[in-house]
């Protein structure tokens, strides 16, 4: 189902109904990001109960803006994973360490138990993993600030 043949709306619930072309509705829709971390923009499945697709969206800039937002709330409410932009101290170079940080939700600090708790994803992003589960996001270990360059490759 193309992008411009459904529409969506809450229930009292705050659930997604989604309508399509034909007038069928599903509750409950859920989007998916196909590629969370390269093109998180791209490529949203909007699935119902049991993991079936029920439509596509190709790009989220081509959705009128009353979708995108309805799209865009879900999953920011689905996903977290704050977005490191600068490390600004790590406790140790030696693991368990804590590491103060600024990202896109704030500064924080967590616990890094250990080196493989960082890891690659594709050619520049990494995904580091605190004591309690929680993913952060560099996505380019490259053009972030040279001291957060240099306490990175410490590690890597």
């Amino acid at each position: 189902m193309a992008t411009t043949e459904f529409n969506l709306r809450r229930d009292s619930f705050g659930k997604l109904i989604l309508t399509g072309a034909d007038g069928e509705e599903h509750l409950g829709v859920v989007p998916v990001r196909a590629f969370p971390i390269q093109s998180p923009n791209q490529g949203i499945s909007l699935v119902r109960d049991g993991g079936k697709e029920v439509a596509w969206i190709d790009d989220m800039a081509t959705l009128p803006a009353h979708l995108r937002t309805l799209v865009q709330d879900e999953l920011d409410g689905r996903e977290f994973m704050p977005v490191i932009s600068s490390i600004v101290d790590v406790s140790s170079f030696a693991t368990p360490c804590t590491w103060a940080v600024k990202t896109d939700r704030g500064d924080t600090e967590f616990t890094l138990k250990g080196e493989e708790d960082i890891r690659r994803i594709g050619e520049t992003a990494l995904i580091i993993a605190d004591n309690h589960g929680i993913q952060f996001l560099i996505r380019d270990m490259f053009t972030i600030d040279k001291n957060s360059r240099r306490i990175l490759d410490r590690f890597l």
